[in-house]
């Protein structure tokens, strides 16, 4: 039974909940070259997410929003990179409360080139900073997936600044930062499940009931333009996500070793469970299908992948593909537009995979973490910690997204008009398209 008084009962696991899971607690802070150095490389690593995840969504909208999508992600490297160094670092991993972090490092104030993180006793604290920067950086631009085609851009570059601020922050906090309240009780996300995937899918179906369906849908086909495209953006996600994961050792050892295995053979797993139920349901093998539940599988095994070993990998893998194409089909049921399958993806996949580590966590994997999962004789706690912070964290974005959301409407406003919906983003946005063939004898070649 969860109890308040863990909060000082249990001051280690807030430490082990954090990425910080391989340091030992009785060695002297001193930088080493061989961790900073991955560290550096996993950075790039998860920055390049980014831009692969635009190319992700950018080849399944139709040709007339392909520019306007792929800006939506790139422009949060923009936005973000801005906020984290004001005060968005600060928040999230400042010492604070138990629900936010403090104000002293505003502007990096108190952080020194030299100074080791608090976090990761063989790292700059400036190489953690830019780290986390990447992780803050991708988690709106998921949620952009949910509203693509139709949301005003002045009104996303808002969103984008107002959510990270509201939502990311503080979920960060709870769950990675010293004191945070989530950390404390026990619960466990190794790289991102509550903080990353769970807040943007939850958001993203706030904003999909919102700003309601695209024009024609779901009457009018809207195919997706490019999956070459599409597929290019998988692999570079599929790359970069060896940085989310791995990276979140903090370490170059063992620790990195076992989460870039477990992310791999999940994502493998994610991939085939997608393709292959898609197969029993359709007939037919498709590759958005594999490149969606390779995706899935990452997002499943992103919470876990630090705490499994390489058969749970594979089971929650399994499972991330199969909840995740279940759940993008209540789309059609329930009559929602999530245009690239935002909620389904990410918040149910996120769901499933930070469930699943209290099943599966297991101490020969991590020492560190001061819980068992119930396959690993530890009962019930931890799984229902696991379910505590899911909880919690579905309601904090929930409130928080609809806040923020109404914010926007009341000021700016959300949603394109129809004639600009019907033109496309790429021309009547930004007077740019993705793809300029030049005049041909028909005429030039529209949207």
């Amino acid at each position: 039974m969860l109890r308040w008084s863990r909060f000082t009962a249990l001051p280690v696991l807030a430490l082990a909940a954090t990425p910080a899971l391989a340091q030992n607690p009785g060695t002297a802070p001193k930088i080493d070259t061989g961790d900073t150095a991955w560290m550096l490389v996993s950075t790039a690593l998860v920055m390049l997410m980014t831009p692969g995840l635009a190319l992700f969504y950018a080849g399944m909208v139709r040709q007339k929003n392909a520019l306007s999508t792929l800006l939506q992600s790139f422009i949060c490297l923009g936005v973000i990179s801005i906020q984290w160094i004001l005060f968005g670092y600060s928040l999230a991993f400042g010492t604070g409360t138990p629900f936010i972090g403090g104000l002293q490092h505003l502007g990096l104030n108190g952080i020194g080139p030299n100074d080791v993180s608090a976090y990761a006793s063989t790292i700059p604290a400036y190489v953690f900073m830019a780290y986390q920067l990447m992780f803050a950086i991708i988690t709106p631009a998921l949620i952009s997936g949910a509203f693509a085609e139709r949301i005003k851009f002045s009104g996303y570059l808002i969103f984008v600044l107002a959510w990270a601020t509201l939502v990311y922050d503080p979920i960060a906090h709870w769950v990675w930062g010293k004191g945070g309240w989530l950390g404390a009780i026990g619960a466990l996300d190794f790289a991102g499940g509550t903080v990353v995937h769970i807040s943007s899918g939850v958001s993203a179906l706030i904003f999909c009931i919102l700003l309601g369906k695209r024009l024609g849908y779901p009457d009018e086909e809207m195919r997706p333009h490019n999956l070459t495209m599409t597929l290019t953006g998988t692999a570079l996600l599929w790359f970069g996500w060896f940085g989310f994961n791995a990276g979140s050792a903090l370490t170059s050892g063992s620790l990195a070793g076992v989460a870039f295995v477990a992310t791999n053979t999940a994502t493998a797993a994610g991939a085939l469970a997608w393709m292959l139920a898609e197969w029993a349901r359709h007939g037919q093998p498709t590759a958005l299908g594999a490149a969606s539940g390779a995706v899935a599988g990452l997002v499943a095994i992103t919470p876990a992948c630090g705490f499994v070993n390489s058969l749970a990998a594979i089971v929650i893998g399994l499972a991330g593909g199969i909840v995740a194409v279940l759940a993008v089909g209540m789309k059609y049921r329930f009559r929602y537009d999530d245009s690239l399958d935002v909620v389904g993806v990410h918040g149910a996949g996120g769901v499933v995979g930070t469930l699943l580590v209290g099943v599966f966590a297991t101490q020969h994997v991590n020492s560190a973490i001061g819980a068992r999962g119930l396959f690993s004789g530890g009962g019930l706690d931890l799984l229902g910690e696991q379910a505590l912070a899911v909880v919690v964290t579905i309601a904090w974005a929930f409130v928080a997204t609809w806040l923020v959301a109404q914010l926007v409407q009341r000021t700016i406003g959300l949603r394109v008009t129809e004639d600009v919906e019907i033109e496309g983003l790429d021309t009547a946005v930004h007077a740019e398209s993705a793809y300029d063939f030049g005049n041909v004898r028909a005429g030039r070649i529209g949207a």
